[in-house]
C-alpha cells in the first residue's frame, strides 16, 4: 500500500522521510527490502493482464521495477519536484540512459566540455560510433551555447557545476538557448545535490544524479537516477533501460531509501564545513588559488548563490606542482585519498592523475585541471580537526623550493 503525501503540502526534510513509502500487511516502520528478481501471479489470467498494462503498484520482473526500487524513485522525484523517476545501477548507467535512450544516428548534442571523463567518454567516444554529432563548447559562456545550439540539436548536455573545478553552468540561461532551439536539456546534478537544487525550476528537462554521491553519503553503494517528466521516463528512458538492464538492486534502493532520510542534514553541514575551510585557506594565504563557489572571490559567486544558494561540499585549490600535490596528500591523517565525493568521510582526490587521467594533457591544461590541482570533499568530521590536518600536511608539502 502506497503511502500518499502531496509534495506540495510537505517541507523537503519531511518528504525525504515519508514520500514514496508502501508499507506491506505488515505495517513495517522502516521500509521493506523486497528481495526478490519476480513475482507470483493469482492465474494465468492476472499474469497475462499485467503484461499488456502494468499497474503503479505491480510487478513483472526486477528488471522492469521492484516495490523498493519504486520507493526511491518516488522519494527522489518529490524531493527534485520531477513527475517520475528511474533508478538505475550507477551514476554512469543513468548518464548513459538519459542521453542514448533518446538519441538516433543523425542527432546533434551540444555539450559543456567541462566533464567528468566518463561522462565525456560517452560523448566523445561512444555517441559518435552510432552516428551521433557531437559539439562541445565552453559551458560558461553563453555566445558559445547560443552558436553550436542550432535548430538540429536534439539536447544540451552539461554538469550544473563541473567536477572538479567548479566552474557553474548559468542553468536557466542555457535551458532559454536550448528551448528556443527545441532542443531537451540534460543536466548531470551531482555537485548542487538534491538539496540544493532548482534545476526543473530553472528549466531542466531531465536531471541525472550519481546516487553513490550524498544521496547514500557514505560510500556503501553505487546508484544513479533519472528524473524528469511521466512522458521522458516512462515512454523514452524505461523501454531502453528495462531491457538493457540497468536495474538497481533492491537492497542499494533500500540502502538510499536511508541516506535520503539523513540527506539534508549531512549535506547542509558538509557544506557549512566546506565554506569554514576555504575561507581559512584563503586567510591562511599559502595557496596560490583556492576554489570554491561559496567564496565572494569566486567569479560565479553570484550565480552559485541565485542557483543554489550555497557554496556545495566539495572546494579545490592548486599546490603549483605534481610534486606537492602528492606530498600534501600522502602528509593527510584524517582526510583520506580516494576518488569518490559527498561521503561523510573527507576525501581527497588528485584529479590530472585519477578520475582525469585519460584526458590529453592540452585537454587537462585547458578545463584548467593542472598537475598542482586537488579536489576535496567535506565529510562529516569536525572543521576544527580538518583544518588541523590540512594545516600540517600544507607544511609538508609547501617546502621552500615549492614556494
Amino acid at each position: 500500500m502506497t503511502q500518499d503525501h502531496s509534495p506540495r503540502a510537505l517541507s523537503r526534510r519531511t518528504r525525504a522521510v515519508h514520500s514514496g513509502t508502501r508499507r506491506s500487511q505488515y505495517g513495517e516502520v522502516s521500509e521493506a527490502i523486497f528481495l526478490t528478481q519476480g513475482f507470483v501471479y493469482d492465474d494465468a489470467a492476472q499474469a497475462e493482464q499485467r503484461f499488456i498494462k502494468t499497474g503503479d503498484d505491480e510487478f513483472i520482473y526486477a528488471r522492469y521495477g521492484n516495490p523498493t526500487v519504486r520507493m526511491f524513485e518516488e522519494r527522489i522525484a518529490a524531493l527534485e519536484g520531477a513527475e517520475d523517476a528511474f533508478a538505475t545501477a550507477s551514476g554512469m548507467a543513468a548518464v548513459n540512459g538519459a542521453l542514448v535512450s533518446m538519441l538516433k544516428a543523425g542527432d546533434r548534442v551540444v555539450a559543456s566540455r567541462a566533464l567528468f571523463g566518463s561522462c565525456l567518454y560517452i560523448l566523445q567516444e561512444i555517441l559518435p560510433r552510432f552516428g551521433v554529432e557531437v559539439a562541445f563548447v565552453d559551458g560558461t559562456k553563453l555566445d558559445e551555447w547560443r552558436a553550436a545550439v542550432t535548430p538540429d540539436t536534439k539536447a544540451v548536455f552539461f554538469e550544473s557545476v563541473s567536477n572538479p573545478t567548479l566552474d557553474l553552468i548559468d542553468v536557466a540561461a542555457v535551458c532559454e538557448i536550448a528551448h528556443a532551439e527545441g532542443a531537451l536539456v540534460i543536466a548531470d546534478n551531482v555537485f548542487a545535490t538534491p538539496v540544493y537544487s532548482k534545476a526543473i525550476e530553472q528549466g531542466v528537462d531531465v536531471v541525472v544524479y550519481s546516487a553513490t554521491k550524498h544521496i547514500d553519503g557514505q560510500g556503501r553503494v553505487l546508484g544513479g537516477v533519472i528524473l524528469g517528466t511521466r512522458e521522458f521516463i516512462r515512454k523514452v528512458a524505461e523501454p531502453y533501460l528495462k531491457h538493457t538492464g540497468a536495474a538497481l538492486s533492491p537492497f542499494s534502493a533500500w540502502l538510499l531509501l536511508k541516506g535520503l532520510e539523513t540527506m539534508e542534514l549531512r549535506v547542509r553541514a558538509q557544506t557549512a564545513g566546506a565554506q569554514e575551510i576555504a575561507e581559512a585557506l584563503v586567510e591562511d594565504g599559502r595557496l596560490p588559488k583556492v576554489i570554491y563557489p561559496g567564496l565572494k572571490a569566486h567569479p560565479q559567486h553570484a550565480l552559485a548563490m541565485r542557483q543554489m544558494g550555497a557554496g556545495g561540499t566539495v572546494l579545490a585549490f592548486d599546490l603549483g606542482s605534481k610534486e606537492a600535490a602528492f606530498r600534501f596528500l600522502d602528509a593527510l591523517e584524517i582526510i583520506v585519498i580516494s576518488n569518490n565525493l559527498g561521503d561523510a568521510k573527507s576525501i581527497v582526490t588528485h584529479p590530472a592523475t585519477t578520475t582525469h587521467q585519460r584526458l590529453s594533457e592540452e585537454l587537462r591544461a585547458e578545463l584548467g585541471i593542472t598537475p598542482g590541482l586537488v579536489r576535496l570533499s567535506i565529510g562529516l568530521e569536525a572543521p576544527e580537526d580538518l583544518l588541523a590536518d590540512i594545516a600540517a600536511a600544507l607544511d609538508v608539502a609547501l617546502e621552500p623550493a615549492e614556494v
